[in-house]
């Protein structure tokens, strides 16, 4: 993004806004997260006051694919952490970015995205799709080259796209190392083990019995275990 002190950045879809602390605390910027969710936007702007990130870091309310609370070209730089891949229609969302960017100004994002080697006919393909859909909240997932065919449409030059699964890690764990199995049980792998998926279920199942934990997790953690 090649962003500044003093420049105002706009993090689309922020969650509760922990890159938007990271960079404001790293460049000095002004970071606006916007977040659909009501809960998202308080836990977000009390985490940044805390940081004493209060006046560099802050959240809005507000859906992306209608910025209406920002002027056209008002921000210095945008970015999206697996975010507009939850859009209906990434041109929707792609364009409103467009428009509150200043011109030649930049924005970066990566996401969820299917590559060329997914093959809708292949039945192994289809659910692998469908369950990280469904772990996500997304819906249908888009291409790569649907993506910036999208970019493309509603103006955007399009200067670097491409799949950081294939990354040279220099050394450093891969991508997919956190979704690997361990029966490690001091690491968070454990629980994707056999052993450890039964056992979350299992302790899951009696506190939400006793009321513990929220009606329905043991429903929800037996649906991302998929």
């Amino acid at each position: 993004l090649g962003v500044s002190a003093g420049d105002k950045v706009l993090d689309v879809g922020c969650g509760i806004g922990g890159p938007m602390r990271n960079i404001a605390k790293f460049t000095n910027a002004n970071i606006t997260g916007v977040t659909l969710n009501e809960y998202q936007v308080i836990r977000g702007n009390q985490l940044n006051q805390q940081a004493g990130l209060e006046g560099r870091a802050k959240s809005v309310q507000c859906d992306f694919m209608k910025l209406a609370p920002f002027a056209d070209n008002s921000f210095d730089g945008v970015y999206a952490i697996e975010a507009t891949c939850h859009a209906p229609v990434r041109e929707g969302v792609y364009s409103q970015i467009y428009r509150v960017l200043k011109p030649g100004a930049v924005f970066a994002c990566y996401e969820w995205c299917l590559t060329p080697k997914y093959d809708g006919s292949n039945e192994l393909h289809r659910t692998i799709k469908k369950k990280i859909e469904e772990g996500d909240g997304l819906p249908d997932m888009a291409s790569q080259e649907e993506c910036v065919n999208a970019l493309r449409s509603v103006g955007f030059e399009v200067i670097e796209a491409r799949d950081m699964a294939l990354d040279n890690t220099y050394g450093a764990d891969p991508w997919w190392l956190p979704l690997y199995p361990s029966y490690n049980p001091f690491t968070f792998r454990f629980q994707l083990s056999p052993f450890g998926m039964a056992l979350t279920r299992n302790l899951l199942w009696g506190l939400e019995l006793i009321r513990l934990v929220p009606s329905g997790t043991y429903k929800v953690q037996a649906m991302l275990q998929q």
